[in-house]
């Protein structure tokens, strides 16, 4: 291959404008209205796609017309669910809002095509949409989503505070939200939560089941009536573990960490002490009617998911895998809207296989992923482990990643942790959207290039995703505004050189221009909040550096006395020395040690 042939395999530039000198992503051409809508090249060896879709699995009695493609139902049906409206060929409100509001590459047909299709799901309960519910869809020709988990515990937190999570982890990008509780009143919990929230609300329905009572002692009375109180109240996804099947429990005993899914371990016991099938795949029939009944959409739980490296994709998980298959073809055939869940914990080079095995066997159904973790040895960073291993499977398959914060596996996450959680998952999700070239992805990256190459401060921290905190760390240094920052110093500055390089198109951006000389304000009582929070400095520290404008530079005047174009050179060396970066001072002026 010459040196400058790029692998290019016809994906769309992520760049609207194709700005810069980037060809642009490297992943396969989009497939739209196929089963590689944005994916990755396969390595060699990887499972091709499936030849079915939700299409090849109608109810009983439904044809597909040979004329317009859509589906005819027997006379007198009534489509509830997104899917059946999707399937009679009916772009519905939601739809169209989802097409002008979240995922302007896709036209509202497109997005009901591959709602029929089973590759994408819009979860929308009927009773959540009458709320304040904002559709949004998860699907691989959609933009990769992140889900965060919360709930009060037995020992932690309770339904104020759950809220306040909720909106806390709305506000730092969640797509949608879990309510885990396993504690206090769950109803009550769930029911402030899904009045206060925009965005879709999931439970694992297993966890009310057996409030007050023992696992053996749960019956399908008692799960189909938790199930329509959870539905009544407007939950839009239920994870039901119905892929843990008894004759899969033998190929867990010598797992290093057993059944670490919650719902998957309550249903191996029970199964166990009655000596039967588990009652959730017994009567997924009956499951599925009911969740159509409110269009609640299924998220098949993996409940023989790997907890630890050494217990990746072996075949517990592939059995339930298979079953996953299975149920997901059962749910379309009732009209559920379906997607599917996948592992925690994989090895880095054991991710696109697991990503594309899922597409295979579950035909395309979304694949709803829990990181997964690269590794087990970092405690209290697995938001970090997590979010290298969420990167790699929204590149390879993932339509949604469930994110992990600094307290996994130690603890119930506190507000920071699930902020921390959130932006680790946002900068995946992200990054794979970037990578598969789904189009105009790049452009808030371009923009923000585009103000730090002209050394525009202000602009660089509004489109940041985090802006106060950028703003922070850069004010901990350098609470002025200048045309260099407090790493390089003003010689060193190779941004504020390209920038005046006349040949150069670098830094000159039209909208993206910066005075020459502008003031920045003190340190906000955010930004102290943050650095305080960093530990780096004490509340004295962080006193002098909100005053540090006044204290290091003659802000009165109107300019800062550090800026290149103003500053006398004494000043400049002093500043330098003191607040940027030490410097040798020799005859023929400063240069750095």
């Amino acid at each position: 291959m010459p040196i400058h042939a790029l692998p290019l395999r016809g994906a769309a530039n992520p760049s609207s404008e194709r700005a810069g000198t980037t060809p642009g992503s490297f992943a396969n051409r989009a497939d739209i209205g196929g089963p590689r809508s944005f994916s990755s090249p396969d390595t060699p060896g990887m499972p091709a796609p499936s030849d079915k879709t939700a299409w090849d699995f109608l109810p009983d009695g439904w044809t597909r017309s040979t004329e317009t493609g859509f589906a005819i139902a027997p006379a007198g049906f009534v489509p509830v669910t997104q899917l059946e409206h999707a399937r009679l060929g009916t772009v519905t409100p939601e739809m169209r809002l989802v097409s002008e509001k979240a995922e302007t590459h896709l036209s509202p047909e497109q997005v009901r095509d591959e709602i029929a299709s089973g590759r994408m799901i819009l979860p929308s309960n009927i009773k959540h949409r009458a709320m304040k519910l904002v559709p949004m869809v998860i699907g691989r020709a959609s933009k990769t989503k992140i889900n965060a988990n919360l709930g009060a515990s037995p020992v932690s937190s309770g339904t104020h505070e759950e809220v306040e999570k909720m909106e806390w982890s709305v506000r730092w990008g969640a797509d949608t939200v879990m309510d885990l509780s396993t504690g206090g009143d769950l109803d009550a919990c769930r029911e402030a939560i899904l009045g206060a929230s925009r965005v879709p609300i999931g439970t694992v329905p297993i966890y009310s089941m057996i409030i007050g009572r023992k696992i053996e002692d749960l019956t399908f009375d008692v799960i189909l009536a938790t199930l329509r109180t959870q539905a009544e109240q407007g939950v839009d996804y239920f994870t039901i573990h119905a892929g843990v099947r008894r004759a899969h429990l033998p190929l867990v005993q010598k797992r290093l960490i057993g059944i670490v899914s919650r719902g998957g371990s309550l249903l191996a016991k029970w199964m166990l002490v009655h000596g039967k099938e588990n009652p959730m795949y017994e009567h997924f029939d009956a499951i599925c009617d009911l969740m159509r009944t409110y269009d609640v959409s299924f998220s098949l739980g993996d409940g023989l998911r790997p907890g630890g490296l050494a217990d990746a994709t072996d075949a517990a998980q592939l059995a339930e895998l298979e079953t996953l298959g299975e149920l997901t073809e059962r749910a379309w055939r009732r009209g559920c809207q379906v997607m599917v869940e996948g592992p925690g914990h994989v090895p880095f080079d054991q991710i696109e296989w697991n990503m594309k095995e899922q597409r295979r066997l579950c035909h395309g159904a979304p694949f709803y992923v829990l990181g997964p973790l690269v590794t087990d040895v970092f405690p209290g960073y697995d938001h970090i482990t997590s979010c290298i291993g969420a990167t790699a499977a929204a590149f390879h398959g993932a339509s949604m990643l469930c994110y992990v914060t600094p307290k996994e596996h130690v603890g119930l996450p506190k507000k920071d942790d699930v902020k921390q959680g959130c932006i680790a998952y946002k900068i995946a999700a992200h990054a794979a959207d970037v990578a598969l070239g789904v189009p105009g992805s790049r452009d808030w990256d371009d923009d923000l290039t585009r103000a730090r190459a002209a050394l525009n401060w202000d602009k660089h921290f509004e489109l940041s995703f985090d802006g106060e905190y950028a703003r922070a760390l850069h004010d901990e240094d350098l609470d002025v505004d200048t045309d260099f920052c407090s790493m390089c110093g003003h010689d060193w500055c190779s941004v504020r050189i390209s920038k005046e390089i006349v040949e150069f198109a670098s830094g000159k951006a039209e909208g993206f221009e910066r005075e020459k000389v502008m003031k920045s304000a003190p340190l906000t009582e955010e930004q102290r909040r943050i650095l305080e929070q960093r530990g780096n400095l004490s509340p004295e520290e962080l006193h002098k550096l909100a005053s540090k404008t006044k204290k290091v530079v003659d802000a009165d005047v109107g300019k800062g006395l550090c800026h290149s174009d103003f500053v006398e050179p004494e000043t400049a060396v002093r500043i330098q020395k003191d607040r940027l970066v030490q410097l040798r001072v020799k005859d023929d002026g400063p240069t750095a040690e």
